[in-house]
């Protein structure tokens, strides 16, 4: 559509919107102030538009916020994990569920469609607009999220080979690098094709899946490749004491300290967690300068504080990071794949490992969750409202209880109200949520396919486990079935 055919809608008198500024390089409150959007992009945020309208809404007892940007989400499987995960961990590898659950719970390939249908209604109601998936890539991906509305980055992972616990306190690794290869080849195949979507909202990143199943010549090449294409790469690393202690055993220094050994800790590297680094009080190893080295060089991070929070785990902390200027952008890496549940447990969590109210401070998320997290994926056309940039949007009611008295809406949004105040979303100007319901499509189907998925896994978690547990062993449920 050109821009003489595409329909204007005119927001009027916004009780609150949060704007763009430039100069400051942050987002700023207005007043009263009018948002108009013409085809898919934003032409008017300020008071008084003057210009054409096709529609007109009365925003008097609205909020318009930019869309959220989610960095990091393994849609594909972890709807299927709730009711499993939320109190495990490993008590003999650093209290991760990593390497002893994760894989014992893991839900077939042929359910992947339902659940990542069902994480997108669960991230477009909690106003986010565009999602990282790091997945496992497939010539269906695009389609799959086409369907949904949502934008998407599709980050195609590969690795050399899973790892293993056969008893509960020593992680193995099955390694074959020439699989590898081949899976860093076919990724990047496969995200070329899905960037020339006819969508035109699907873009196709690739990147190494872990530092500890990867080799340095395929988290290297991974890189040249990516910079071809002005992309940035990410990789998990420094995500739990095992990887930690693994990366020490293999080369004498910590995941931080050997990607910046090889090259491959720079602008174009988007760490997935990154909370172990030396100096973090969990490990008490001063025999390095990791936060040095990554405030030094311009590597980003995927902060996902829920996960790591049901493990007793956090980053040290988020606000931390950010002062030293390191960007960091929020992710869902677990269910329910709600981002206003991120933000606000990366302002408690910071605050409670760093000792302090100011360890993690509410603007400090926002902008990670929003324009911080766009510019790392080398989109300054989201999360951020301002003319020329994309109508991804979400409209908050001011009506809601939740939602008052309204001294500070954004903290209000965070710390009350949460999604239940998100009324409509738009993604490249075509709302894809209103009045708190999905739009484009309907999960009622997915989710009792999803219930028959989560059956076969735990009938089967037995034959997967190193120890034979039944499911009721692995993950007790809270009060027992009587009878």
């Amino acid at each position: 559509m050109n821009a003489h055919q595409a329909s204007t809608t005119v927001f009027r008198n916004c009780d609150w919107l949060v704007a763009w500024d430039q100069d400051a390089g942050s987002h700023v409150y207005l007043r009263q102030a009018d948002f108009a959007i013409r085809g898919n992009e934003i032409v008017h945020v300020g008071p008084g538009y003057s210009g054409d309208a096709d529609t007109e809404v009365d925003a008097r007892q609205m909020m318009i916020i930019p869309g959220f940007v989610n960095v990091h989400s393994h849609p594909g499987h972890e709807p299927g994990w709730k009711g499993m995960l939320e109190e495990l961990g490993s008590p003999r590898l650093g209290q991760s569920s990593l390497y002893e659950f994760m894989p014992v719970f893991q839900i077939d390939e042929q359910y992947t469609r339902p659940a990542l249908r069902i994480a997108a209604s669960e991230l477009l109601k909690s106003g986010v607009t565009t999602i990282c998936d790091l997945g496992r890539p497939r010539e269906t991906w695009a389609d799959e999220y086409a369907e949904t509305g949502i934008r998407a980055v599709l980050w195609g992972m590969f690795r050399s080979g899973p790892w293993k616990t056969r008893n509960g306190h020593s992680v193995e690794y099955d390694l074959d690098p020439a699989r590898g290869d081949k899976l860093l080849r076919e990724a990047i195949e496969i995200a070329d094709a899905a960037s020339k979507h006819p969508s035109g909202r699907i873009t196709g990143y690739f990147g190494p899946a872990q530092i500890d199943t990867c080799t340095e010549g395929q988290i290297r090449d991974s890189l040249e490749a990516a910079r071809e294409r002005g992309q940035p790469i990410q990789i998990h690393a420094a995500q739990s004491i095992v990887e930690f202690q693994e990366i020490m055993r293999r080369y004498g220094c910590t995941p931080i300290e050997w990607l910046d050994r090889i090259g491959a800790l720079g602008p174009d590297t988007i760490i997935g967690h990154c909370i172990f680094l030396n100096d973090h009080p969990w490990l008490h190893w001063p025999h390095a300068n990791d936060f040095e080295r990554l405030r030094d060089s311009g590597a980003g991070v995927a902060h996902c504080p829920v996960v790591f929070a049901r493990r007793g785990i956090a980053l040290n902390a988020l606000s931390r990071y950010m002062r030293a200027g390191i960007p960091c952008g929020i992710g869902t890496d677990t269910f329910p794949h709600n981002m206003l549940d991120e933000l606000r447990m990366a302002c408690y969590a910071g605050r409670i490992v760093s000792g302090s109210f100011t360890g993690a401070t509410t603007r400090d998320a926002f902008m990670a969750a929003t324009a911080v997290g766009a510019d790392m994926i080398r989109r300054p056309d989201l999360g951020r409202l301002a003319p020329g940039c994309k109508a991804d949007f979400a409209v908050v009611d001011m009506s809601n209880p939740y939602m008052q008295p309204d001294y500070e809406p954004i903290r209000s949004l965070v710390y009350s109200a949460n999604d239940r105040a998100i009324k409509d979303v738009f993604v490249d100007g075509r709302q894809v949520v209103k009045d708190g319901e999905i739009t484009d499509f309907d999960i009622a189907e997915d989710v009792e396919t999803l219930r028959r998925g989560q059956a076969e896994a735990v009938s089967t978690a037995k034959q997967r486990d190193w120890a034979g547990r039944r499911m009721e062993e692995l993950s007790p449920r809270v009060f027992p079935i009587a009878g």
